[in-house]
């Protein structure tokens, strides 16, 4: 991207260029209501435009620290998903994390990601990954992303006119690899959404999915139902996850669930391996399996826009 011009005369195609990473996170745009995904063509012609709104980006399962065959340089790759990210004609307004910042958990791991992650300019707001929770005393975490956090680090925060609400379910896998919240967090779930107007729009954001992937890979949160009982009353709830290193987007009534790609390596589709893991693919065709996402909300439409992006289209 270097060299490119992004002033107010930057040309349709080079916009383009600049947005088919959608392998790199997800852009949000938040529209008051029922979250949409766009076509990348039209985020990309979306992220142009200077209509009012909060965007904000999630990226997810950076790996700092993996160096196998399905990517020798995670490190690398989660540089040029940031590159991309300050690369954009519109300056989102924070980042979301959605887990394993690391591979395991060192030190080290967490010093370069927090190095590449800084440059974007952006406030972060973390949840943990299980590769980011394998030193024994979980300290490298907690005090980098823990301070002012319950538990094991959930939280909550107001945004644009949105309340959003971090979660951590990796603390106690279930069997097969299940995350799961206990219920010290849900009652703290439950406790943090009283008082709220129906019409808050809700995020909550955690490393597992909360809806029931696939079980056999332990794709889901054994009580993750539960967690979703105390946001069934509101009007538009997003459920953001990582984890499954592949965008797979679901709605039921109210609720709107997205996963997002990884910025390392990508996994299988459920079922069509023996198990997940990484996966190696041809290198020409690693970067457009990679990604970020973007979301845009909007007060007082009933639209909640995510732009998913590859590193490369």
């Amino acid at each position: 991207m270097s060299g490119h011009d992004h002033g107010d005369g930057v040309s349709r195609r080079k916009v383009l260029e600049c947005m088919t990473w959608a392998g790199t996170g997800v852009l949000w745009t938040i529209t008051g209501g029922v979250p949409r995904s766009l076509g990348i063509i039209d985020s990309a012609q979306a992220a142009t435009a200077a209509a009012p709104g909060m965007t904000f980006l999630q990226i997810s399962d950076s790996h700092v620290g993996f160096d196998k065959p399905a990517n020798p340089n995670a490190l690398g790759t989660l540089e040029e998903a940031i590159n991309k990210i300050n690369a954009m004609p519109a300056k989102p307004s924070f980042m979301i994390h959605t887990g394993d910042i690391t591979h395991l958990s060192k030190a080290a791991e967490f010093d370069n990601a927090d190095r590449i992650i800084s440059q974007s300019k952006l406030d972060v707001h973390y949840v943990p990954g299980e590769h980011d929770f394998l030193d024994e005393e979980v300290k490298f975490y907690r005090e980098r992303y823990g301070r002012g956090t319950k538990g094991a680090g959930w939280y909550s925060f107001d945004a644009g006119g949105v309340h959003f609400i971090g979660l951590v379910n990796v603390v106690d896998l279930k069997g097969g690899g299940l995350g799961n919240l206990g219920a010290e967090q849900l009652a703290w779930l439950e406790d943090d959404l009283r008082g709220k107007s129906k019409s808050t729009p809700i995020v909550l954001f955690a490393h597992i999915p909360l809806w029931t992937v696939y079980p056999e890979w332990g794709w889901g949160t054994e009580d993750g139902g539960r967690a979703l009982e105390h946001v069934k009353g509101f009007g538009s709830v997003t459920v953001l996850n990582g984890h499954i290193h592949q965008v797979m987007q679901k709605v039921e009534g109210n609720v709107t669930f997205h996963t997002a790609r990884s910025t390392a390596f990508p996994q299988p589709a459920p079922g069509t391996a023996p198990s997940p893991g990484p996966m190696k693919v041809e290198d020409a065709k690693l970067r457009g399996m990679l990604g970020v996402a973007s979301i845009n909300f909007k007060q007082n439409e009933q639209r909640l826009a995510i732009i998913d992006t590859p590193l490369q289209g």
